[in-house]
């Protein structure tokens, strides 16, 4: 009732949008459309068989009129040839509302529409289908990892606020030589060893789960203030009821979802709320919607690639949109190894069991540590959260050049964990620090055509960065959770051999250190141990309780945008992974070393259509 009361008696005041970035894609957009117009009546014409002089004298009446007809198309496209002579106010926005000369974003709250809500105009609907937003120069194009919804003009508005739709229908066609029982996002990390029969078992899976939707909200209060608001969802998630036996029914998730606050003067950037981490790479600056991530097909991206997306509270700073600095104070989960910690204990005889911890060498008794719980009110029950004691804090600096994006960072993590020492009956409290230093460039390489990018993590309990998830901890002799030291990185190359066609490899790796202690009772506990027998590993049906050291992977790839017009966009997708697994060395049982490792190779044919493009 709030809501409705709201609607009847609110009275909106025309609002401008004073995008100058908008505004000039939408003349582009205009540009093109005009000079496709001119290219049908060409072809209508040399089809009847009229002389080419003919046909561009019969032209200069009909241009103005192809886009939407009447006064408002030839307002908007002038009196002038279509291209490239056609005509606009300077693409700047104007100093005031009151001094709108521009395109504004139109509301009226009064007459016959109380609602406040007004479908735009015939001639903006026409020029909110065309190719821009498709553009395939970018080494991260924001069609293929984003929605490029920022490239669009607004569908509609609602009182001052414009409103931008965005996203596209994906069927992605997945092989695996290993049968990994997963959707359109592989678990690198899960790649199975020969003593298990998925080894060598291929998967097909057909995937319409990646289609996704975004919507972008707009409002400029005043011409040096702007706020969005982003929301975007896939259907990536698998509630207890999905399954592909009678329906394929998947559920929707929320992949971003944030609002931001910018005033252009003071160069000065808010964000709150579901976001890329600060720690992903960015083509350019670090605003959202502008990271540096690989246009692969694969939700999960690729081994080597820092990203994750999670809630954040983040501020910024830019000088003349050149230097940047970021502060983003974020909440992922740890992720913890206890896989040599196989039994649980309950101190006291209580009923809240933890993982028993064997006695380091020269100490006696065992502890009994906790460190994470089952997910309880609107968090996943069937998930294990750790006990963080804080967020993680990122603190990110970049340059715009003219040979380049460059950026360095900073990330500092907190762990906590609770122990029942030996002899005692109540807990401790520990909180181990975390983190590390990273770096990532974006540059072409003597020609537009031509980019590299890369990345790089370094540090101690950074794994839940990468995407095959090493552990960020594990326990030592006391029940304290001890951070992993881990390196991430990777490098690409990016190729465009016409404006239709992206082509990509990249390179990646992603590698653990060792964090274990000698127990009391003459073997090693935690990660990274040397002294498990892997003998089994190699055979069917085997034991193999191997540790991962390290994952390396090489991916190569493609986009065709083949089809446009005014009815959308559509593209195919081609990827290649091949990955290899290592794991630490172990034994035989008989003295003997044992080092596993495995290997995976996966292929996805991907085909999108854009509707809004």
């Amino acid at each position: 009732m709030g809501t409705l009361l709201f609607c009847l008696f609110n009275k909106p005041a025309l609002v401008l949008a004073d995008d100058a970035q908008e505004l000039a894609a939408i003349k582009a957009q205009m540009r093109l459309l005009a000079a496709q117009v001119e290219a049908i009546e060409q072809r209508q014409a040399k089809r009847q068989g009229l002389k080419k002089t003919q046909t561009a004298l019969a032209g200069k009446g009909r241009h103005n009129t192809g886009l939407a007809g009447g006064k408002t198309a030839t307002a908007a496209l002038g009196s002038g040839p279509a291209d490239p002579a056609i005509r606009f106010s300077p693409d700047t926005p104007p100093a005031s509302v009151a001094q709108a000369g521009g395109l504004p974003l139109r509301s009226h709250g009064s007459g016959t529409n109380p609602f406040g809500f007004e479908w735009l105009p015939a001639s903006q609907e026409v020029v909110g289908h065309p190719r821009s937003a498709m553009d395939l120069a970018s080494s991260s194009p924001s069609s293929i990892t984003q929605t490029s919804v920022d490239h669009l003009p607004p569908v509609f508005t609602i009182g001052g606020i414009s409103v931008k739709l965005g996203g596209f229908v994906e069927l992605s066609n997945i092989a695996r030589d290993s049968n990994m029982t997963a959707g359109p996002a592989t678990a690198w990390g899960n790649f199975p060893y020969a003593n298990n029969p998925n080894h060598g078992l291929s998967e097909e899976r057909i995937s319409a789960q990646l289609s996704r939707m975004s919507v972008l909200m707009e409002a400029n209060p005043r011409k040096d203030i702007r706020l969005q608001a982003y929301i975007e969802t896939d259907f990536g998630g698998a509630a207890g009821t999905s399954n592909s036996v009678q329906i394929s029914g998947y559920t929707p998730r929320m992949r971003q979802g944030y609002f931001t606050f910018t005033q252009k003067d003071w160069g000065f950037h808010l964000l709150m709320g579901q976001a890329w981490s600060l720690v992903t790479n960015y083509s350019k600056g670090l605003l959202p919607r502008q990271e540096q991530l690989p246009a692969v097909t694969d939700n999960n991206q690729i081994p080597g690639i820092a990203f994750t997306r999670v809630p954040q509270i983040r501020i910024g700073k830019d000088w003349h949109e050149k230097y940047w600095l970021g502060l983003s104070i974020e909440d992922p989960q740890g992720t913890v190894d206890a896989s040599t910690f196989s039994k649980s204990c309950s101190p006291n005889g209580s009923s809240f069991s933890g993982t028993n911890v064997p006695a380091g060498y020269g100490q006696s008794g065992t502890s009994c540590a906790y460190y994470q719980n089952s997910g309880g009110v609107l968090l996943n029950s069937g998930t294990h959260y750790t006990d963080n004691p804080a967020p993680d804090i990122v603190l990110k600096a970049a340059a715009d050049t003219s040979f380049g994006h460059y950026e360095v960072f900073g990330l500092g993590r907190w762990f906590r964990s609770l122990s029942v020492m030996p002899g005692e009956s109540t807990t401790r409290k520990h909180t181990h620090f975390g983190g590390g230093v990273g770096a990532g460039l974006t540059t072409p390489l003597g020609t537009k055509k031509l980019q590299l990018a890369g990345n790089i993590l370094a540090g101690e309990g950074v794994g839940r960065y990468g995407p095959s998830l090493l552990p960020d901890t594990t326990l030592n002799s006391r029940g304290q959770l001890t951070p992993v030291p881990e390196i991430i990185g990777s490098l690409g190359l990016i190729g465009h051999p016409s404006k239709s066609v992206l082509l990509y490899t990249y390179g990646g790796v992603e590698t653990a250190g060792r964090k274990s202690y000698m127990g009391n009772d003459g073997h090693q506990y935690g990660y990274g141990v040397s002294d498990l027998n892997l003998s089994g590993c190699s055979i069917e049906f085997g034991s193999c309780n191997a540790q991962t050291h390290t994952l390396a992977s090489l991916t190569a790839g493609g986009w065709w945008h083949f089809m446009e017009g005014h009815y959308g966009s559509m593209m195919a997708g081609l990827q290649y992974t091949y990955i290899r697994k290592f794991a630490f060395k172990g034994n035989d049982g008989f003295g003997n070393s044992v080092s596993p490792t495995t290997f995976g190779n996966t292929v996805y044919v991907t085909f999108r259509y854009f509707p809004f493009q």
